[in-house]
């Protein structure tokens, strides 16, 4: 996913000093695991409750386990296959990878130690999951591929985003019966971040242009891409509205989705073609705050049942 990241200084120290490990995790942003984890968290207790048992607590470990590792895998992945393309661009040149503050070799090794860690807690959890962890890995190698050969790459980084309910889902049941529910939340939560991906890129139109990157706003402007993230939105409130209804959600989804449909009004308000300059207050604090509120007003309504 695009993003920015703070400067970080090259180190003496060894690789696995906490210096490297800081800058390793600065490198993927860790805490941006926050966009897609609580929708991992809220498909594996839907279906826990569909389930009645109780039995699968321990089973949202390894869930937590695999999403962070599978994403760290991923943002490790996609900064080394982009850090010469990075360097071209002033508002990505001074990321860990081509400022020297983390190394090519440190970064595969943290992406394989991540990659491992996703196969073993896949099998821990369950042997379907451990068959298609190779699936869920592929569209996050694709992804950063993307931007060298269509103009939507941000529909392939919602495609790989929407795995994360559906893993979650046969985390717990170890089956695809009825899993119906977690595809809806996935593709909802694939298109909203692909929605807000669309926004990010506008900063890099003329950049990306120059350099040969392809992205919607590169491609159409960032008036029409604007305009396609709105639609993208739209239809992913449309689906986080209708995943409500389809598990019998209460008044308290509703209010959390009011919460969520004030967020999107708010990054497509505040980021307009004539100011960028908000992009990131719409990308991270915005996106964050959806993605804890809604959340948070699930497990309400799961907690009253």
């Amino acid at each position: 996913m695009r993003a920015v990241t703070e400067v970080a200084s090259p180190s003496a120290s060894s690789p696995a000093s906490p210096g490297k490990i800081k800058a390793f995790l600065r490198l993927v942003m860790i805490e941006h695991s926050i966009f897609a984890l609580p929708f991992a968290y809220l498909s594996a207790l839907i279906a826990i409750d569909r389930d009645g048992t109780g039995r699968h607590w321990g089973d949202l470990v390894l869930v937590t386990i695999a999403m962070v590792s599978g994403r760290t895998f991923a943002m490790a992945a996609n900064r080394i296959l982009d850090r010469k393309i990075d360097a071209l661009n002033p508002r990505t040149k001074n990321r860990e990878l081509v400022t020297g503050a983390v190394s090519v070799r440190t970064a595969w090794t943290g992406a394989l130690i991540s990659l491992v860690v996703l196969v073993v807690a896949a099998g821990l959890l369950n042997p379907l999951c451990l068959l298609l962890s190779p699936l869920a890995v592929i569209p996050l190698v694709v992804y950063p591929y993307a931007k060298r050969f269509t103009n939507f790459p941000h529909y392939v980084l919602a495609f790989a985003q929407a795995v994360a309910p559906v893993g979650a889902w046969l985390a717990i049941t170890g089956t695809f019966s009825g899993s119906g529910p977690a595809w809806v939340l996935g593709v909802a939560v694939g298109l909203w971040i692909g929605g807000f991906d669309i926004i990010y890129a506008c900063q890099d139109v003329e950049v990306d242009r120059e350099i040969g990157v392809h992205s919607t706003p590169a491609r159409f402007g960032v008036p029409t891409a604007l305009h396609i993230s709105t639609v993208t939105h739209v239809i992913s409130f449309g689906l986080y509205a209708f995943f409500g209804q389809m598990v019998g959600m209460s008044w308290f989804w509703l209010v959390g989705l009011a919460v969520t449909a004030a967020g999107l009004v708010y990054q497509h308000v505040v980021v307009t073609p004539e100011d960028l300059s908000k992009v990131n207050r719409a990308f991270f604090t915005t996106n964050g705050f959806i993605a804890i509120a809604l959340f948070a007003f699930a497990l309400l309504d799961l907690i009253i049942r």
